[in-house]
Order: structure tokens, then C-alpha cells, then sequence
């Protein structure tokens, strides 16, 4: 590494690419469509879960807001959504330029009163 801190973004595409070549994956679809539509399942529970850390409950009497709880699920969700960047190819820098054009995308949305 010469010096040089090395991206952060990479840094979790390898560890996320070391970590699913740990799993035991024998239930995990063979095709592509297959694991992109499991990891999209995944993630909509995840994100269920980090929704139940919060009082959307609007009829339940509210209660103190957990902080780390909310963060861990939201990191739960982070691996689903390597893991699918993982199985569609994407790199770091593919997720960049893909993010920029969308941000223009939805900042001229915004200006044009979307």
C-alpha cells in the first residue's frame, strides 16, 4: 500500500468478497437472476428490521430510540447490497459513476419540480 490509505469502498468489497467465499452457499441460487432476487429479499427484510428499531408505530406507546441496534441492521443491509454489487460485476468505481449519474439525474428532478 506505499503509503497510500486505501479506499474505503474497496476495503469492504474485499471484505465482503472474503466473507461469501467463507459461506457455506449449497441453498444459494446458481444463477445470477437467482442470487440477485435472493440478495433483493434480503435486503427488504433488513430493512423491515431496521424500520422495527424505530416508532412507526404511531398507536404503541413509544420507546427511547436504539442507536446501535439501528446501525447494525442498516450494516446488514450494506452486506446484501456489496454482496449483489459483487454479483453484478460492479466495482467501487463502477458504483461511483453509476451514483453520479443518477444524483444528476435526481437533482434536475428536483429542479423541474418532480
Amino acid at each position: 500500500m506505499s503509503g497510500k490509505k486505501e479506499d474505503r469502498l474497496e476495503t469492504i468489497f474485499k471484505l465482503q468478497k472474503d466473507l461469501s467465499e467463507m459461506m457455506k452457499l449449497d441453498r444459494y441460487p446458481k444463477d445470477s437472476e437467482g442470487r440477485i432476487s435472493a440478495l433483493c429479499t434480503a435486503i427488504m427484510h433488513e430493512a423491515v428490521e431496521l424500520q422495527r428499531t424505530t416508532n412507526w408505530k404511531w398507536w404503541k406507546t413509544p420507546i427511547p430510540f436504539n442507536v446501535l441496534e439501528a446501525r447494525e441492521e442498516l450494516i446488514d443491509i450494506w452486506h446484501f447490497v456489496i454482496q449483489a454489487s459483487l454479483e453484478l460485476n460492479l466495482t467501487p468505481d463502477d458504483i461511483l459513476e453509476e451514483y453520479k449519474k443518477k444524483n444528476e439525474i435526481n437533482r434536475e428532478r428536483q429542479r423541474t419540480g418532480y
